[in-house]
């Protein structure tokens, strides 16, 4: 009798597992296509991409942070109309680890988008957003002016 109420448990733990994976499937592709539709090579809109993972330092924390600060107190109507974006990705999550592969990020990375030009500031981010923001912050409104001026 214990060995049919095991192999019942197995069965159904089997079957929950399997329509949970369907579920999950479909959320990440909806995901996905919502996550792809951001990245428009059109587009005048500057997207500044912050890809992380769950587990992160000081120093990732401050790049998000500052980054985010950065860019509400230098292009305040930039961001209000939607011109300047900020977005944070956890590439612990699936459907943002796909979508950071179209930008060919496979790691830790602050990237800025205009169509399809790309500037990687992760470097900056590390080197500076802690010991020196206000180097960090200039650097950040540099980049902006240059591909606002595209």
């Amino acid at each position: 009798m214990k060995k049919h109420v095991l192999l019942l448990l197995i069965v159904f733990v089997f079957f929950a597992l399997a329509c949970n994976s369907q579920k999950r499937e479909k959320e990440n592709s909806s995901s996905v296509n919502s996550l792809t539709a951001t990245a428009d090579n059109t587009s005048d809109r500057i997207d500044a991409y912050y890809f992380h993972f769950t587990a992160r330092c000081v120093t990732c924390r401050t790049i998000e942070e500052s980054t985010k600060s950065n860019l509400q107190a230098l292009y305040p109507e930039h961001i209000r109309s939607g011109l300047i974006t900020f977005k944070s990705f956890n590439l612990d999550n699936d459907s943002c680890r796909v979508f950071a592969g179209t930008l060919g990020v496979s790691g830790q990375t602050l990237l800025l988008v205009k169509g399809d030009q790309k500037i990687n500031l992760t470097n900056e981010g590390f080197m500076y957003s802690v010991s020196k923001p206000d180097k960090f912050r200039d650097i950040i409104n540099e980049k902006v002016e240059f591909l606002l001026s595209r």
